[in-house]
């Protein structure tokens, strides 16, 4: 269990008053599409007709009335420019970025870039269109089959699929290395010899991608064994964290965990607000070290106080918002004890099942259990809404314990792999 500090920079509980006040504060310095003279620009509130401004629904809810006033919070703004129609709603999304990159992630605000993106996809295959040019510009003079054909994309085979998906977007070379099928850790040996293939083969670059707990098994990359990999292959390397799943976990559940901004081989997370940290789906970050945006800056974007840095371009400020409200809500001490119930009661549900012999996989500090196969019947899956590792050839179901998931249905779970085994 993470030791949590006593002081934090930007991270505290604030009472649900002052985190409406400051929101409503926020939206007073936007500009005000209804009242204000408000021209040239290609948006609005949201249709008044569906949406009136007036409607109950919005009482008691500054993050619907954030929604309704709809600010656009396109850039990146902890470059130092950004858009001023929305500037209120933009330092709050600022504040997020400075609790998660420092009193989460434990580096130094600073020293950080990022925004909120629409999630995890997005926010890895940011990650590789930013490495991919950023080496690029390193090997100009390159004398390759194409322009892209120098660099490679390594990671386990557990990755996410969205890394699959960025390598076709962005036209990069992908390598996956094999996992164990038990402790699912990255073939070493097999990482060497790719490495040493990849390099014969007039590969200079590698984005390598490290897991920050995997959305089937909760496994966790070993970094401290994969840099000196890297570093002995003499290839230029850039390490990006998907911390989709764990980002908001992992930090609270490990004492001193290895993936963190302190860690300085890494340089950039993606993360999901609408997994653990229950935003509204669409929601999630990308944070990368300062000097590194430069290499997606959009210069065709002139109309664009700040220019456009991001894969999406434009995006709802009520997705920061959400953000803010539930980190303000909580704080660091009530955070880290929601994840550790939920980690506790996936470990006595993980012991529980083990004394029925049941072959799973569970991880310290994680809340996923995977099940074999061989224990779930078709009819077990489909009623208690199993998730399987493939869906056409299933080796694997995983149950994961989220804040709906009591301890009466996974004893209701238990029974039931019992009657069957």
């Amino acid at each position: 269990m993470r030791n949590l500090k006593k002081d934090y920079t930007y991270w505290n509980q604030l009472t649900k008053s002052d985190i409406d006040d400051n929101i409503k504060q926020a939206l007073n310095e936007n500009i005000n599409y209804y009242d204000e003279l408000i021209m040239g620009i290609p948006g609005s509130h949201l249709d008044e007709n569906e949406f009136g401004k007036e409607t109950n629904v919005l009482n008691g809810s500054t993050y619907l009335q954030v929604l309704i006033n709809n600010p656009n919070h396109i850039g990146v703004h902890t470059l130092g420019k950004f858009e001023p129609y929305f500037k209120g709603t933009h330092k709050l999304e600022r504040d997020v970025i400075n609790v998660i990159s420092e009193d989460i992630l434990d580096g130094k605000a600073a020293d950080v870039d990022g925004y909120v993106s629409s999630g995890g996809t997005e926010g890895n295959l940011q990650a590789i269109w930013i490495y991919r040019n950023y080496f690029k510009s390193l090997n100009e003079n390159s004398q390759t089959r194409s322009e892209y054909d120098n660099t490679c994309i390594v990671c386990s085979a557990d990755t996410h699929y969205s890394i699959d998906k960025a390598a076709d977007v962005f036209n990069v070379n992908l390598k996956k290395i094999s996992v164990d099928n038990r402790s699912r850790e990255l073939a070493y040996e097999e990482l060497k010899v790719t490495l040493e293939t990849l390099q014969n083969k007039g590969t200079k670059n590698i984005i390598f991608i490290v897991n920050m707990m995997t959305t089937m098994f909760g496994s966790v990359d070993q970094i401290g064994k994969i840099v000196p990999i890297l570093k002995a292959s003499n290839l230029n390397y850039k390490i990006h964290v998907d911390g989709a799943y764990g980002g908001f976990l992992y930090p609270f559940t490990i004492e001193n965990p290895e993936i963190s901004f302190k860690n300085k081989e890494i340089t950039s997370f993606s993360l999901d607000a609408h997994k653990m940290l229950q935003a509204p789906y669409g929601t999630g970050l990308f944070l990368i070290r300062k000097g590194y945006f430069e290499n997606t800056k959009t210069k065709s974007a002139s109309y664009v106080v700040g220019k456009d840095y991001t894969l999406i371009g434009s995006r709802s400020g009520a997705n920061a918002i959400s953000i803010y409200k539930i980190l303000f809500n909580y704080g660091p001490y009530d955070w880290q004890e929601k994840m550790l119930n939920l980690v506790s009661r996936a470990k006595w549900f993980y012991e529980e099942i083990q004394q029925l012999n049941i072959e799973s996989i569970y991880f310290k500090g994680s809340n996923i259990i995977a099940i074999n196969q061989k224990h779930i019947t078709q009819e077990t899956a489909s009623k208690f809404g199993l998730v399987s590792d493939d869906s056409k050839n299933p080796t694997w179901y995983k149950v994961v314990v989220m804040v709906h998931v009591k301890r009466a249905k996974l004893l209701m779970l238990i029974q039931d792999l019992s009657d069957h085994d």
